[in-house]
């Protein structure tokens, strides 16, 4: 609130007479009495200004650079004016929300120097009523006259006070403080504080716009660059910083790093042809370098000048397409599911194999993992990745028994189908992350050389080109059967079965760890409880020992079958032995009779054992002979 010249005889009266009568003056300023009143409360001297309250020495120092922007943005302001503050005796001080002196401008303030007053605490608990506590209190900029001020030694000179808002918070207030009033011309006071308001609110909004702007160009995956004619570029975010770092795209002794230096065919690129106004959208453009050539897909956006259009400079986002690669990656789920700490157990064989597993993922080899099927593999994978440095990229899964040799090479390395047209395949889809391959022993011979070649030079092509890409892979095998006699019987290639067995993981059958089975089924059934947000149900011990006296030739992925069925088909809050039908969703019915897919299921349950399925079916040997017969399956 900015006020009109009064009388100081008048305020001097004002002021002497709440001192020595505590009678506050109908003519007193509103917020003025209401300041006093609180200076009285807060029992703050009148005589001279208190500056015991201060901040350690250690603490204001840390203060100062955290405010390091504003002080030093208003000490530019001040020195261009610093002939206006010697000639009317003005000092200036800068101040944070919590009323300590941040920084004083200028002309000592009221006879003190910068080192007594910076780091001072001047709200109106410290040294009573003054302009800044009357603008911290309303928000307002306030003039107030000397006598109006609580502290005698100040009521010579005026002073006026400014609070600094961003977004509608005080964060700085900035105040000017006359040594003397007969000579100072308010008016032009009063300008140049809303100016300096007015610069300092805008300054500290761009600069916390900036700051957002950065950390969100810094965040995204994208690379960003300002660049100028001639190929400077003026600015880059932090993704565009390393890219140039890694081609050394820099000059000694300049904040602007070049491209027409290092990018060989930049003549040729997007950027150079956005300078005669030609925009690019989402082009697939090749950078080449002298330390390697690179693939992005880059957008340009030319810059005009307002006043002839010409354009000055552009602007171009670019992303690796290795790094697309891997947020399509992301994107599509591509991502462990498991952690190796979701595989439990309890037995001395488990733990071997699990501290096994842990080493092995912070190592690099190609890793081979070897068990029955059902053993939980395929988990295992998911936390080899999830515990290994690629974790961040993406683990792609390929099963090589589910396709035709054609189909599975082209899954594997991509094909190109038209000169247009062109698609990745699993290896390029996994760059930079781990490729999980199940029943690798089916991959057909010469797709495994040609799979063997591309690992150890980690260059490979799509079917149909003749255009050299570079791989990042780390391959995870699975195996059913024993790998290493497969290779010496010639049944698989032995370069593929040295690439991939540099660490081999055994997993072992459930019946050989039968003391993990009740830690297993509890949970498995926590994890069915939180995947349905089902309440979770108790396997009693019965039924535990129901499960561990049985040789689940289906593994884990048997008994998951089994407690899934139990889980969902019984209505109490326990599973008991009776709600364990060791054949999953297969009833001990007669429609095996009469259907094989039923038979097959029940057979493949017993894991191919004729007096188990006897028993679990409680019908005879020579009845089972017979639908074996009638079924076209092997008996065992």
């Amino acid at each position: 609130m900015i006020r009109e010249q009064r009388s100081r005889t008048k305020l001097e009266s004002y002021y002497k007479k709440y001192q020595e009568e505590g009678i506050l003056d109908p003519n007193v300023h509103p917020w003025v009495a209401q300041s006093w009143q609180k200076s009285r409360q807060y029992q703050v001297g009148t005589k001279t200004m208190s500056t015991q309250n201060r901040l350690d020495n250690a603490v204001f120092t840390e203060y100062q650079k955290k405010h390091k922007n504003a002080i030093d943005y208003l000490s530019q302001f001040s020195e261009e004016i610093r002939e206006f503050f010697q000639k009317y005796n003005l000092s200036l001080l800068l101040i944070d929300a919590d009323c300590n002196v941040l920084k004083s401008y200028s002309l000592p303030f009221y006879q003190k120097t910068p080192g007594e007053i910076e780091g001072v605490q001047v709200g109106i608990a410290d040294v009573g009523t003054s302009s800044i506590s009357i603008a911290h209190e309303h928000k307002m900029p306030f003039w107030l006259f000397g006598p109006e001020m609580w502290v005698e030694e100040c009521q010579l000179g005026d002073a006026c006070s400014a609070p600094i808002l961003v977004n509608g918070e005080l964060v700085y207030i900035i105040t000017l403080v006359s040594v003397e009033h007969e000579t100072l011309p308010q008016d032009a006071v009063i300008s140049l504080m809303l100016t300096m308001k007015h610069a300092l609110e805008t300054h500290l909004s761009l600069s916390l716009r900036l700051k957002a702007q950065e950390a969100i160009l810094d965040s995204t995956p994208f690379a960003v660059y300002h660049v100028m004619p001639g190929g400077d570029v003026a600015y880059a975010n932090k993704l565009g910083l390393s890219r140039l770092a890694g081609i050394g795209a820099h000059k000694k002794d300049s904040p602007f790093m070049n491209l027409n230096d290092v990018v060989l065919n930049y003549r040729h690129t997007p950027i150079y042809k956005g300078f005669s106004g030609v925009p690019s959208y989402n082009k697939e453009v090749t950078w080449i370098t002298k330390a390697k050539t690179y693939e992005d897909i880059t957008t340009v956006v030319p810059l005009e000048r307002d006043l002839d259009q010409a354009v000055s400079s552009v602007v171009a986002v670019s992303m690796p397409i290795e790094d697309l690669r891997t947020l399509v990656a992301h994107a599509a789920g591509y991502t462990a599911k498991y952690s190796l700490s979701s595989m439990v157990g309890e037995g001395s064989l488990f733990g071997a194999m699990k501290e096994k597993a842990a080493r092995v993922a912070r190592n690099k080899n190609h890793i081979l993992l070897q068990g029955e099927s059902g053993t939980g593999k395929q988990r295992m994978a998911h936390g080899i990745h999830q515990a290994s440095a690629r974790a961040a990229g993406p683990l792609i899964s390929v099963r090589c028994g589910d396709a035709t040799p054609e189909l599975l090479e082209q899954e594997l390395f991509g094909v190109s189908l038209t000169p247009e047209v062109s698609h990745q395949g699993k290896l390029e889809l996994a760059n930079g992350g781990t490729l999980f391959m199940d029943e690798i022993e089916k991959i057909p011979k010469p797709l495994a050389v040609t799979l063997a070649k591309a690992l150890l030079s980690q260059q490979m092509y799509r079917i149909g080109e003749r255009v050299e890409r570079t791989i990042d892979v780390r391959i995870i095998a699975a195996c059913d059967s024993d790998l290493k006699r497969l290779t010496e019987r010639g049944l698989f290639d032995k370069t593929l079965y040295e690439i991939v067995a540099k660490s081999v993981i055994r997993v072992p059958a459930l019946r050989s760890r039968r003391e993990d089975i009740p830690v297993l089924a509890e949970h498995i059934v926590s994890e069915l409880a939180l995947q349905h947000q089902m309440k979770e149900k108790v396997i009693l011990p019965e039924t535990a020992e129901v499960l561990k006296n049985y040789d689940w030739p289906g593994n884990i992925k048997q008994m998951q079958g089994v407690l899934e069925y139990a889980f969902f088909n019984t209505k109490d809050d326990v599973i008991c032995p009776d709600d364990i039908n060791l054949m999953g969703d297969i009833k001990p019915d007669n429609k095996w009779k009469e259907d094989r897919d039923v038979f097959v299921k029940a057979w493949q349950a017993a894991g191919g054992n004729v007096s188990r399925l006897a028993n679990l079916l409680n019908v005879s040997r020579v009845t089972l002979y017979r639908y074996l017969k009638k079924y076209g399956l092997e008996k065992s």
